[in-house]
C-alpha cells in the first residue's frame, strides 16, 4: 500500500469543515483527547496520522450505523472489545 497522509492543515481544515472540538476530533479518531489530537496538527514536529486511524475516522463519517454495528460485531466475533462511546 501506498499511503501519503494529509498534512496538518488538511486535518485542521477538516476539524473546521466539521465544526468539532480537538476533543471531538480525538473521538472520532479514536485517540486519546484533545491534546493528543493537536499533536497530528501542530507543533514543532506534528505527527503524521497513519492510514488506520484515517480510515477509521473516514468510516465513521462516511457508513451508516448499521453498516458500522455489523463491522464491529465481526470484530467482538473474533474476541476484541470495543465500545465507541467509551473513552
Amino acid at each position: 500500500m501506498r499511503y501519503t497522509p494529509p498534512t496538518p492543515s488538511d486535518l485542521e481544515k477538516l476539524k473546521q469543515e466539521l465544526k468539532l472540538s480537538s476533543a471531538q476530533m480525538a473521538e472520532l479518531f479514536g485517540v486519546q483527547g484533545g491534546r493528543q489530537w493537536r499533536k497530528y496538527t501542530g507543533g514543532e514536529t506534528p505527527r503524521e496520522i497513519s492510514p488506520h486511524l484515517l480510515f477509521f475516522a473516514m468510516a465513521r463519517l462516511e457508513l451508516d450505523a448499521e453498516t458500522i454495528d455489523r463491522v464491529l460485531a465481526r470484530m467482538r466475533s473474533i474476541g476484541a472489545t470495543i465500545e465507541l462511546d467509551k473513552p
